[in-house]
């Protein structure tokens, strides 16, 4: 099964729970948490997402290296004219059950 989202004119963040409800299969009446539902997710227009506040300027993404010093700080600006759609892909993994399943669950998400 396939759907298809249209990002235009949706907040990251709620575009994200949605997209993360139906990668589950929640929306399903057969919703079983331990079962992949086989949805594939493609998500269109995502450039036309659209941000409240002042998020661009001060939301910042971590990446730590695991070294001293390691800590790498970026904000949602930069991150989002160069990679958009990781933008998308972080905020949904990151609402995903923190288990075996969210790597493959993640697989599902496909960008148009």
């Amino acid at each position: 099964m396939e759907i298809i989202i249209d990002a235009t004119n949706q907040t990251l963040g709620r575009l994200a729970t949605k997209i993360a409800t139906t990668l589950r299969g929640k929306h399903l009446a057969s919703f079983e948490p331990n079962q992949m539902p086989g949805i594939i997710v493609k998500i269109t227009n995502y450039d036309k997402i659209r941000f409240t506040g002042q998020k661009l300027r001060q939301k910042e993404y971590y990446h730590y290296s695991g070294y001293h010093s390691g800590l790498k700080t970026r904000k949602l600006g930069e991150l989002w004219i160069s990679r958009p759609t990781e933008v998308i892909r972080m905020s949904v993994y990151r609402m995903l059950p923190k288990n075996k399943m969210r790597d493959k669950l993640i697989k599902n998400l496909k960008f148009a």
